[in-house]
């Protein structure tokens, strides 16, 4: 790091910019630091428009004291990202383009802000009853396997797989975006502070103890206003080509 020194995160970005990408139409500084949550290894998140870019690209680099990931694209190139983190229900770019501080401005950034806004309010596309129906099965076969199962080394990746299911069950059917990594948790904590405290304490004390108890009454609670488990009767007919 340059002469050991940590300068302040918007100090550090701008400098940033003026260094490497000096001919840049528009920057933005985003992340953990732009919300106030910070750690001591929390690196700097910059999203860089560069009209000329032909291909968007992400790099990392160490300036300024920071560990700095740019996340740089074109005036259309974050158009595809949008949508992409749309289909996936995970508005990475979005949050970090309404979010941002902007540190260079052509006078455009604007109307990009006030895109990820309205796809943000919005929320994901709905699931239709098919996908419900489908995603049902798959947590109650899940359910079945995590109940039967004896072997300790096999729970703790099924009740995993579970809570990746279980999370996503949540908060599609609520309108709501999802999360990974820290996201996770987050994603749920803004949905509804008392169920992601719910779904915290089934993890936490099978993880702890083994005891699976918690863990199978939360999923059927998470079920039950939707038909509960499915499995007889469900099938799924795919067409020969």
């Amino acid at each position: 790091m340059e002469n050991g020194i940590k300068l302040k995160p918007i100090e550090a970005a701008k400098l940033f910019i003026e260094k490497h990408f000096p001919n840049c139409h528009g920057a933005l500084l985003a992340g953990s630091v732009v919300r106030g949550e910070a750690t001591e290894t929390s690196d700097l998140d910059i999203v860089i428009f560069d009209k000329s870019l032909t291909s968007p690209y992400r790099k990392s680099f160490i300036d300024f004291g920071w560990a700095i990931e740019v996340f740089v694209h074109s005036l259309t190139s974050y158009k595809h990202f949008f949508e992409s983190d749309y289909q996936r229900a995970k508005p990475c770019l979005q949050r970090m383009i309404f979010e941002g501080i902007i540190l260079k401005d052509d006078g455009f950034i604007d109307v990009i802000k006030k895109e990820a806004k309205v796809i943000l309010e919005n929320g994901p596309e709905r699931w239709t009853e098919d996908i419900i129906r489908t995603k049902r099965y798959f947590i109650t076969d899940l359910l079945d396997d995590f109940i039967g199962c004896k072997n300790r080394e096999e729970d703790i990746f099924i009740a995993n797989s579970l809570s990746v299911l279980i999370h996503e069950f949540v908060l599609r059917m609520n309108g709501r975006w999802l999360g990974s990594s820290k996201w996770f948790i987050r994603s749920l904590k803004q949905y509804d502070i008392k169920f992601s405290e719910q779904f915290l304490e089934a993890f936490d004390a099978f993880y702890k103890t083994g005891e699976k108890n918690k863990i199978i009454r939360l999923t059927e609670m998470v079920l039950e206003p939707y038909g509960g488990r499915l499995f007889e009767g469900y099938s799924v007919v795919k067409e020969l080509h």
